[in-house]
């Protein structure tokens, strides 16, 4: 090796670990300010604290969102929207509750356990009020939760009603024969494999099975007559399963006027400033996933780019 190339060996070496140190540094405070930044979103987004609470000592109207399948394991399970109403009504600054709702429904037993809970935090705090506002979809569950309010308002093309119960499920008897497949099941109890989508439907199966249906329709009837009360109409349709228009759900009773979570706030609470006490399932675990994968994708986009 010649002298020039020794020399050119060396600067280059040094460039080299010059560019490490560089890279580290930038590393090293690109994680401090993502650790803060983290930092800022934990402290907004603790469960069962406003969102957008107003900096004063006046009277706000306190928000809970549902938003979504009603379910254990979603944004709309009744632990997260329980802790969210037990949040609002306790802050001695809320004038009245609002829970919006944009929901298809889902289970009735978590919808279940928000509706009495919206009818225990009632009797607790008899000076709060609660109204129930349907944006797109209030139906079945979401259905099921607002009936719990003192007033249900929607737009008039909000989507209201399906007080019904289903359960799905398929049958694959002649695709099994039609493949020479042979099911074995064994069970212990004589009815443990009902239902069974790879066995021909026993009608005293069915029979049970609209029972248990039928049961649960009931509880849904009951509870919405619970909340409505003389405001429902008598029509024959009320409890069919059909859903309609929030127009049209005026008039059969079903809800109690036409307007928005503002109006309400506004006009009938009289507490025009909102504060969200919607607890946000995940935040952090959700942004760090999203912040992530657009890292990566910026990264190997980059590198196919100089490809």
């Amino acid at each position: 090796m010649t002298p020039n190339d020794e020399k050119f060996a060396s600067a280059f070496a040094i460039e080299a670990l010059r560019e490490q140190r560089l890279a580290r540094r930038w590393n090293n405070s690109f994680k401090a300010l993502f650790f803060v930044y983290l930092l800022g979103i934990a402290f907004v987004s603790m469960q069962g604290m406003p969102l957008s609470l107003p900096f004063s000592d006046d009277k706000f109207t306190a928000l809970v969102d549902l938003q979504g399948v009603i379910a254990s394991d979603t944004d709309a399970s009744a632990d997260i929207i329980v802790t969210g109403l037990r949040a609002a009504f306790k802050d001695e600054k809320t004038a009245g509750v609002i829970i919006r709702i944009n929901s298809p429904g889902g289970s009735p037993v978590q919808s279940g356990y928000i509706n009495d809970e919206i009818y225990r935090l009632k009797a607790k705090y008899p000076e709060v009020p609660v109204y129930a506002v349907i944006q797109d979809i209030g139906a079945s569950g979401g259905y099921y939760v607002a009936v719990a309010a003192d007033e249900i308002y929607a737009d008039k093309s909000s989507i209201v009603g399906s007080i019904g119960v289903r359960m799905d499920g398929f049958g694959f008897v002649e695709s099994m024969e039609k493949l020479g497949v042979e099911r074995r099941l064994l069970t212990a109890g004589a009815n443990k494999g009902f239902l069974d989508p790879f066995l021909p439907l026993k009608p005293d199966d069915l029979q049970h099975v609209r029972g248990v249906l039928g049961e649960i329709h009931e509880q849904f009837i009951n509870t919405v007559k619970k909340g409505r009360g003389d405001r429902l109409s008598n029509s024959p349709e009320l409890f069919s399963g059909y859903v309609w228009s929030g127009e049209r759900c005026l008039e059969i009773g079903l809800i109690d006027a036409l307007g928005s979570a503002s109006f309400v706030a506004r006009e009938i609470i009289g507490a025009e400033k909102i504060a969200d006490f919607t607890p946000r399932r995940n935040v952090l675990d959700q942004f760090a996933k999203r912040f992530g994968a657009s890292i990566s994708e910026q990264f190997v986009g980059g590198r196919l780019g100089i490809r």
